[in-house]
């Protein structure tokens, strides 16, 4: 006979057998009749062609056979319920995953690093993979090709089958090089339009969210560079005379690196909130829940605009006494 064509629950059944000796008892403790527990004891002397239980003035003595099988049916009766309804306790030192990503570059250079960094630390099993996805976002989320969509939402933003926390709100700066004639004197809208631009279009899409607002003013701009790479950009504007628009922690980031200079654009540019993404089905899963409470914790610890503006304006008065 296989596995297949046995009824379960009548393991439970005779585990409660033997650990009550007692049909009436039993039947109490599995929360059934008296009747049903009689005829599941039936049942199983039919299975195992053995009575299993003999009865004597003090109750049911087990069989020898019934003996052999004890502790083989508590074990596996106790290992289903285990199986089923209590999963082992997750524990980040020793789990071994690899987690896959897809953030832009500009995520990817200010998350990940110090991500990894603290990995190392908690879960040094742990494994973190960014790259592209073959498919749509959401379908590459259901596939299974990604864990995680870290990417800009739009507010009040829900997928049907998906999940969302926000991780920071961003807002633009705009980007030159240092000793750039549009960093001296005051940024005026027309001074502004009037350079050479350099543009990140991760999608390859031709303008931006600057070009509208600049349309709005019946403003045209030159945009002489265009690039899915917010890590090649600003690399173009510190070589050359092109300006662009970056978001602030990655231009506070760049600023030094790249001996570039920022200053607030001449017009009222949207921000935008980074959000990370994920599946339904990886919801409750202890080891993604737990890389998502790490990427909050670190996207939480990153500089926010208002303190990086602090710090450049400490900067430049630090500039200023050494001139």
């Amino acid at each position: 006979m296989h596995i297949s064509a046995v009824d379960l629950n009548l393991a439970v059944v005779l585990r409660a057998l033997l650990d009550e000796r007692s049909v009436s008892r039993a039947a109490r403790q599995l929360g059934l009749s008296q009747s049903a527990t009689s005829h599941a004891l039936s049942r199983l002397r039919a299975l195992v062609q053995d009575p299993l239980f003999v009865r004597t003035r003090t109750g049911l003595i087990p069989t020898a056979r019934a003996e052999a099988m004890a502790d083989a049916v508590r074990s596996s009766v106790a290992m289903l319920e285990t199986t089923f309804f209590a999963p082992p306790p997750f524990d980040p030192m020793t789990v071994e995953r690899t987690f896959r990503l897809r953030p832009s570059d500009y995520v990817e250079y200010l998350l990940v690093p110090r991500l990894l960094e603290r990995l190392a630390k908690v879960a040094p099993k742990v494994d973190v993979s960014a790259r592209p996805a073959l498919t749509e976002a959401t379908l590459a989320l259901e596939d299974g090709q990604l864990d995680l969509l870290i990417q800009p939402t739009r507010s009040g933003e829900q997928t049907d089958g998906f999940h969302m926390e926000e991780l920071w709100d961003e807002r633009l700066v705009g980007v030159a090089r240092r000793g750039h004639p549009l960093t001296r004197g005051r940024v005026t809208l027309e001074r502004f339009a009037s350079a050479s631009h350099a543009l990140v279009s991760p999608r390859g899409q031709p303008g931006g969210i600057v070009d509208d607002v600049l349309k709005q003013h019946g403003i045209p701009r030159r945009i002489a560079f265009t690039t899915p790479s917010f890590l090649v950009a600003p690399q173009v504007v510190a070589m050359t005379d092109l300006v662009m628009m970056l978001p602030a922690r990655l231009a506070a980031a760049l600023e030094a690196q790249l001996r570039l200079a920022t200053f607030e654009p001449p017009l009222e540019v949207p921000g935008f909130r980074m959000a990370m993404f994920w599946h339904d089905r990886h919801d409750s899963d202890p080891a993604h829940a737990f890389i998502r409470r790490e990427i909050a914790q670190v996207a939480a610890a990153l500089p926010t605009p208002a303190s990086l503006t602090r710090r450049r304006t400490r900067r430049r008065r630090v500039d200023q006494a050494r001139s």
